[in-house]
């Protein structure tokens, strides 16, 4: 496995590069990991250690009216955290790597990937390097319904619980301790 560094996550991002779609992490401040969550969906909020982020709307026009775009569902009300977050279900760090990995497909589905067999171990070597900074006993949160955890992330994703203006929008927040973590695609048809 690959040493997380700076240069390492920075690689690993990249991953994300040709989609429409947030990749970053910041500190925790709360006990409730949602509130870090609507700092998170901030569109300025920078990395925690200073290191890269991407961000597909960094700069863009919508960020001037809503610096929260594209996100609609925000936790930003402490009383109702525990409703917003059941828009998401759980799942064990081994889905989350296959999730990390498909959140990088063109159709978000990597049953239309031609080439998937053989981008599949550098894929997933970068998915390590991006858990590796979320220790054992970290949990993860897809929005991909209630059976998140049952879902074979190699395979055609059949819903979500869309968070964005966007009708469809999946994505994973990696919590600690200490950071909280997100990656999110979005289609905008």
């Amino acid at each position: 496995m690959v040493e997380l560094d700076e240069r390492s996550w920075a690689g690993a991002i990249e991953m994300y590069a040709r989609r429409y779609s947030i990749a970053k992490v910041t500190n925790r401040e709360h006990e409730d990991w949602a509130l870090d969550v609507n700092r998170l969906m901030h569109g300025d909020t920078q990395d925690s250690r200073g290191w890269r982020t991407k961000d597909s709307l960094t700069g863009e026009f919508e960020r001037l009216d809503d610096p929260y775009y594209p996100f609609a569902l925000l936790p930003n009300d402490p009383a109702r955290t525990d409703e917003w977050k059941s828009h998401f279900g759980e799942i064990p760090r081994s889905s989350a790597k296959r999730f990390l990995v498909a959140l990088t497909t063109p159709w978000l589905n990597v049953e239309k990937e031609q080439d998937f067999e053989e981008r599949r171990p550098g894929l997933e070597a970068k998915a390590d390097v991006i858990l590796s900074r979320f220790p054992e006993g970290s949990h993860f949160y897809a929005n991909t319904g209630r059976k998140s955890a049952e879902i074979d992330y190699y395979k055609r994703i059949s819903g979500c619980n869309a968070i964005s203006v966007h009708v469809w929008d999946l994505g994973l927040f990696l919590v600690s301790d200490a950071e909280i973590g997100m990656v999110w695609a979005f289609i905008a048809w």
